[in-house]
C-alpha cells in the first residue's frame, strides 16, 4: 500500500502517469454522435436553431402529472417543512423524510410501472425548484439520490432482473452514488477501492469521502476496481450496494459551511460480500455508466441554482423599492439597480436554459451531453454571482443571519445562507475547472477525430501522414462555413422581433468562437490541451451563446403564449410583453461578457501566472506568508484511506 509518509501520517499514493490517466477518462467517454446536439454544433460555427425552435413543450399528459404532483409538493414544503429548523439543526427532520416518500418523491423519475411518479424531465427540475427553493438541502437530498444514485443507472444499464429487484426499493428508499475517494477525486485512473470476484459474489474493499446521502442510505451504486485476470477484463465496475450488508461502516457525518442539512459522510467497506448480480452492466463499464448518468443527472444543480435565483429577485424587488436613502428608494440609485436588474435578468435566464435543456432531455432525439455540462457550468457559476450581488444590496443585513434578523424584529431573509448553500455547486459533479475541460474536450472532438494522430507523439510517421490528408479534407470543406452566416443578413431571423439582433449576433460569434478554436488548435497543436485559460474561455463563450439561444426562443414562446408576440402592438398581453424586455436585457447583458472572453482569449497572463505559479510551488516566495499564525487544526492533508477494519463508530442511521 506503499510506504508511510512521515510528514503528513498518510501514504504514498501509486503514482499514474498522465497519459495513462487520460487513457481511461478517454476509454469512458462517449465516442460518437449518433443524435444531433445544439451544443456541439454551437462550438462548430453552426447556429442550429431549428433543433431548439420552436421551443419544445411538454405534452398534454406529461403536463397533467406534473402539475398536480407539483401542486402536492408545494402544499406539503409550505406548511410541513420549516427551513429554519433544518439551518439550526443542520439536519432533515424524519417526519420531512417520511413526508416526501408518502408524496412519491423519491420516484419522482422512477416509471410507474416500478412504483415511481414517471415525471418527466422538466417537471423533475420544476419539483427540485420548489423543495430546493425551500432548503437546498433537500434539493441536494432528492437529487443525489434520483439524478446520480441507484435509479438512473439501474434504468439505463440494468437487466429486466435488476430494474424489477431495486427500483421498487428506490422509489421508497434512499440511495447514493459512491465515487470519490480522499485521494481520488476527478482522476479516476487512481481509484483505490477493489471488488475481487469470489465465486458469485465480490467482495469489496475501500473508503470512499463525500458520499451524500450516504449516512442515511439504504442502497449506494459503488465504483470499485475489478482486478485484472485470465478471462477477465477487470477494471472500475458499478456495483449496487445494500447499506445492511456488514462490513459497512459510515464513519463521519462531513459538515460544510452550506447545505448544514446534508447527509454527506465517509463509508468505509471492509471484505463486504457483494452478489455478481449486483453489477451494473460489465465490468470495466463502472466509469461510462457514471459519466452517462451525469449526462442528463447534472441538469439537478441548474434547478437548486434557478430557485435560489427567482427567490432572490423577489428579495431584490422588494428590498429594493422599500428601502430609502438619500431621498428616494435603494433600487432607484443606478450603482444598485444594475444590480437588480442583473439579478432579474439572470434568474428568468437560468430557467429558460433550465427547461430548454430538460425539454431535449426528454426528447430522446437529442444527444444533451454538452448542453447539460453547459447548464451545470453556467448556472452554478451564475447563481453564485446573483447570491453575491444579493448579499450586497441588502449591506449589512445581507451578512446576518436570518434568525438575528428575526430575533430583533425584521423579516428573517436567509441571503448570506444561500450564498453559502450555493457556493458548493461549481464543486458538486464537476468542479468548474473540470467542466472546462469535460465541455472543451467534447467542443474540440471533431479536431481531434480527423488530426489526433497529427499531434499525438507517439503516432507513427505514417499515420501522422494519413491523419493529415484526412484534416485537410474536412477543414477544406469546414472553414469556409466560417466565413460568412445568417448573423450577417440584417433581416435573419425576423420572427424573433427586437431579439433577432441577440441571435444574429449569436450566429456570428459563434463562427468567431470556432475559428478561434481553429487558430488555437493550428498554433499550440498538442500543447493545446494544457492551455486551460484558453480551453475554460473558450468554453465560457459558448456558455453564455447557449444562454441567450434559450432566452430568445422561451421568451418567443413566452410572448406568443400569452398573445404578446414580437410584432404584436402596445396591447399586447403584459406577461408576453415584458418577457421580450427582459430577454433582451439579459442578451445585452450576456454580450458584454462575451467580448470580454473574446479579448481574454488572446490577451492575458495565462503563461505568466503558470511560471509564477511554479516558482510558489519551489517555495521561492513563501516569505509573503510570514507574519500570521495558522488556525487550521493540525493533521494531514489527506486523510489515510488503507483498506482495512474500521476503527470507528458507525453513524449511519435509519431514517424510516
Amino acid at each position: 500500500m506503499g510506504e508511510p509518509n512521515r510528514t503528513t501520517g498518510g501514504t504514498q499514493r501509486d503514482h499514474v502517469d498522465e497519459r495513462t490517466a487520460r487513457r481511461v477518462a478517454e476509454e469512458a467517454r462517449e465516442t460518437e454522435w449518433r443524435r444531433p446536439s445544439f451544443g456541439r454544433q454551437l462550438f462548430l460555427g453552426n447556429l442550429r436553431l431549428d433543433l431548439i425552435h420552436p421551443h419544445p413543450r411538454p405534452d398534454a399528459e406529461a403536463r397533467r402529472k406534473g402539475e398536480e404532483f407539483l401542486a402536492r409538493l408545494r402544499e406539503f414544503c409550505a406548511t410541513k417543512v420549516d427551513p429554519a429548523v433544518i439551518e439550526r439543526q443542520a439536519r432533515i427532520p424524519d417526519e420531512v423524510f417520511k413526508g416526501l416518500r408518502s408524496l412519491g418523491a423519491f420516484g419522482m423519475k422512477i416509471p410507474e410501472r416500478y412504483g415511481g411518479l414517471g415525471l418527466s424531465q422538466l417537471y423533475y427540475g420544476r419539483a427540485l425548484m420548489v423543495v430546493g427553493s425551500v432548503n437546498p438541502a433537500l434539493g441536494a437530498l432528492l437529487s443525489a439520490h434520483q439524478s446520480i444514485g441507484v435509479p438512473q443507472p439501474v434504468k439505463l444499464f440494468g437487466t429486466p432482473e435488476q430494474k424489477d429487484a431495486w427500483l421498487p426499493r428506490c422509489a421508497n428508499e434512499i440511495s447514493a452514488f459512491l465515487l470519490t475517494e480522499p485521494d481520488v477525486g476527478s482522476d479516476p485512473a487512481r481509484l483505490r477501492a477493489t471488488a475481487v470476484p469470489d465465486g458469485d459474489h465480490y467482495v469489496l474493499n475501500g473508503v470512499k469521502l463525500w458520499t451524500t446521502n450516504g449516512v442515511v442510505a439504504d442502497l449506494v451504486v459503488v465504483m470499485a476496481r475489478v482486478p485484472e485476470a485470465e478471462g477477465r477484463r477487470g477494471g472500475i465496475s458499478a456495483f449496487v450496494v445494500d447499506m445492511a450488508s456488514e462490513g459497512i461502516t459510515v464513519e463521519n457525518r462531513n459538515a460544510f459551511m452550506g447545505l448544514r442539512g446534508i447527509e454527506n459522510g465517509v463509508t468505509r467497506f471492509h471484505d463486504v460480500r457483494v452478489p455478481a448480480a449486483n453489477l451494473i452492466g460489465r465490468e470495466g463499464q463502472g466509469l461510462k455508466v457514471a459519466l452517462t448518468t451525469l449526462n442528463t443527472g447534472r441538469l439537478s444543480l441548474p434547478a437548486i441554482c434557478a430557485a435560489s435565483a427567482k427567490w432572490a429577485a423577489g428579495v431584490a424587488r422588494e428590498w429594493s423599492r422599500e428601502r430609502v436613502q438619500w431621498g428616494r428608494p435603494v433600487g432607484r440609485h443606478q450603482a444598485v439597480a444594475k444590480k437588480v436588474a442583473f439579478v432579474t435578468a439572470t434568474a428568468y435566464a437560468l430557467e429558460a436554459m433550465l427547461d430548454l435543456s430538460s425539454q431535449l432531455a426528454d426528447d430522446e432525439r437529442n444527444d444533451i451531453r454538452i448542453e447539460a455540462a453547459l447548464a451545470k457550468l453556467w448556472a452554478s457559476e451564475m447563481a453564485c454571482r446573483v447570491a453575491d450581488e444579493l448579499v450586497q444590496l441588502r449591506g449589512g443585513r445581507g451578512f446576518e443571519t436570518a434568525e438575528s434578523l428575526a430575533a430583533r424584529g425584521e423579516r428573517g431573509v436567509p441571503a448570506e445562507q444561500v450564498l453559502r448553500d450555493l457556493r458548493i455547486n461549481r464543486i458538486f459533479e464537476g468542479s468548474t475547472e473540470i467542466m472546462h475541460l469535460l465541455i472543451a474536450r467534447e467542443a474540440v472532438d471533431a479536431h481531434l477525430s480527423v488530426a489526433g494522430d497529427v499531434i499525438d507523439p507517439e503516432a507513427t510517421r505514417g499515420d501522422k501522414a494519413r491523419a493529415a490528408a484526412r484534416a485537410g479534407g474536412f477543414y477544406a470543406r469546414w472553414l469556409p462555413t466560417l466565413v460568412t452566416g445568417p448573423g450577417q443578413r440584417p433581416g435573419a431571423y425576423g420572427e424573433f422581433g427586437p431579439l433577432a439582433g441577440h441571435l444574429r449576433y449569436v450566429e456570428r460569434a459563434s463562427r468567431k468562437l470556432a475559428r478561434s478554436t481553429f487558430y488555437a488548435a493550428g498554433r499550440w497543436r498538442g500543447g493545446l490541451e494544457h492551455r486551460q485559460g484558453f480551453l475554460g474561455r473558450m468554453v465560457d463563450i459558448g456558455a453564455e451563446l447557449y444562454a441567450m439561444s434559450a432566452v430568445c426562443v422561451r421568451a418567443l414562446a413566452d410572448a406568443e403564449e400569452t398573445g404578446a408576440g414580437p410584432l404584436a402592438g402596445d396591447g399586447a398581453t403584459r406577461p408576453g410583453r415584458t418577457a421580450l424586455l427582459l430577454a433582451d436585457a439579459f442578451c445585452r447583458q450576456s454580450r458584454v461578457r462575451v467580448e470580454e472572453l473574446f479579448d481574454a482569449l488572446w490577451r492575458n497572463t495565462d503563461e505568466l501566472d503558470s511560471r509564477l505559479a511554479e516558482r510558489v510551488l519551489e517555495g521561492d516566495f513563501a516569505w509573503v506568508e510570514e507574519g500570521v499564525l495558522d488556525p487550521s487544526i493540525p493533521g494531514p492533508w489527506i486523510a489515510p484511506s488503507t483498506p482495512g477494519p474500521s476503527e470507528r463508530d458507525d453513524v449511519h442511521r435509519t431514517v424510516w
